[in-house]
């Protein structure tokens, strides 16, 4: 991710460590990111979809029926809102949101300073503008120690999908989030000594032990 110093602006993005944990805490669905998104409207405009899920009642008000699709294969009570052809969401008007105050939680939960953290891009142009101009501060040793344990779970995901026992992301996203709730795993000095394979199994069960208590919490609700 590079780009020429007279044309790249830096924005803070805050302390990494404060950063990964209320991202691991709003993957489980606890809260949504607080995003210093400014004027950029890059997640509004780059073709994706809105899932809505069955707890989004009060921003499922606001939407038109007739903009509410439910795909094959979405479990059941759960929609999607697709984009204009353009790639615009639906909802945003004159560069504005028309449901900002009660936007689902998958609009809480996005963040494309999960991209800055894993080292990689979103593949779209203008996100991708944003994600080279974020930047993390450090305020402890841990916080960089953590940073370079997301890059490092991320590259490996990349470079070694083979070694894993089952099929693992391939998008941007799915990366990033992967390698989001499987970075202890580097945090272990243990990491270096192990083989591909053996590294790829404890992600693994970092990410099942992550995903276990979000099925626990989900119970809970």
């Amino acid at each position: 991710m590079t780009q020429s110093a007279t044309s790249l602006q830096t924005i803070d993005a805050g302390p990494f460590g404060d950063w990964l944990r209320r991202m691991r805490r709003s993957l489980k669905g606890d809260e949504g990111m607080d995003v210093p998104c400014g004027e950029c409207v890059g997640c509004c405009v780059s073709g994706y979809s809105v899932q809505l899920r069955p707890e989004d009642q009060r921003a499922r008000t606001q939407i038109p029926t007739e903009l509410l699709v439910s795909p094959p294969g979405f479990p059941t009570g759960h929609m999607t809102v697709p984009p204009r052809p353009d790639g615009a969401c639906p909802m945003l008007d004159a560069g504005r949101c028309t449901i900002y105050h009660v936007r689902p939680q998958t609009c809480l939960d996005y963040d494309c300073r999960i991209f800055s953290a894993a080292a990689i891009e979103a593949g779209k142009p203008i996100i991708d503008k944003r994600v080279r101009e974020w930047r993390f501060s450090y305020p402890t040793e841990a916080d960089r120690l953590e940073h370079a344990a997301v890059t490092a779970a991320a590259t490996f995901i990349r470079e070694y999908r083979d070694s894993f026992a089952v099929r693992v992301p391939a998008t941007p996203m799915g990366i990033a989030v992967f390698a989001i709730k499987a970075y202890s795993v580097f945090l272990d000095p243990a990491a270096n000594n192990r083989d591909a394979r053996a590294t790829a199994g404890a992600m693994l069960e970092a990410v099942r032990m992550f995903d276990r208590e979000l099925a626990a919490w989900a119970a809970d609700c």
